[in-house]
């Protein structure tokens, strides 16, 4: 499988023409859902959809299939399926179980919304929690920055999951100096063989 890294917390999964891609957001490049077959979506932020890109993809490829959380497939229209933690579900010719439900808090209960993780052969894309799926992970897409999140949970995650290997996600708001510390941390203390992806890079698994 090949996974390509686009901006912030958005992947492109391939594998034997099968492609799938997972939070194309507002820092994400639109070549991201080109010719992609399927869009996983795990909750309504926009940092991790983005509506016209969807709808610009769709246009282009109306075979398009999108899933999301029910109140993000409901803004989209009939053209998304709702999922739920707990779903097993066939997207752009891979098996991918969802997990997890909520988003992680920043103060308060906020934002107090759905989130669902992805698990696609073996690589897990938490969205913006810090659920630990129930299962082995091959490959974790860590979180590395947001209002939820400081490194050391991003480090606490990576030990509780115990994941094959890390590639750094949901990263538009590090700066390279920011970049330095983050990468020491996890590459040193997250017990996971680490690496961060620049965007456009890729990465057989």
């Amino acid at each position: 499988m090949r996974l390509t890294k686009y901006g912030h917390a958005c992947v492109r999964l391939e594998a034997e023409g099968r492609s799938l891609v997972i939070d194309p957001g507002i820092y994400t490049e639109p070549e991201s859902l080109s010719g992609v077959a399927a869009v996983l979506v795990t909750h309504e932020h926009d940092d991790h959809i983005d509506a016209d890109k969807l709808v610009a993809a769709r246009a282009a490829n109306p075979g398009i299939t999108v899933h999301a959380p029910a109140d993000v497939a409901a803004a989209l229209g009939d053209w998304a399926t709702p999922v739920a933690a707990g779903d097993t579900i066939s997207a752009g010719g891979f098996t991918v179980r969802v997990v997890g439900g909520r988003h992680a808090d920043i103060v308060d209960g906020l934002p107090g919304c759905a989130n669902v993780g992805f698990v696609v052969d073996g690589v897990y894309h938490p969205g913006d929690s810090l659920f630990v799926p129930d299962e082995p992970v091959e490959t974790l897409l860590v979180p590395v920055a947001g209002p939820w999140l400081h490194l050391g949970l991003a480090v606490e995650f990576t030990r509780a999951v115990k994941p094959g290997r890390a590639i750094a996600i949901h990263d538009a708001t590090v700066n390279e100096r920011g970049f330095e510390n983050v990468d020491w941390w996890l590459a040193n203390h997250s017990g996971a063989p680490y690496t961060r992806l620049l965007p456009g890079a890729s990465a057989d698994l």
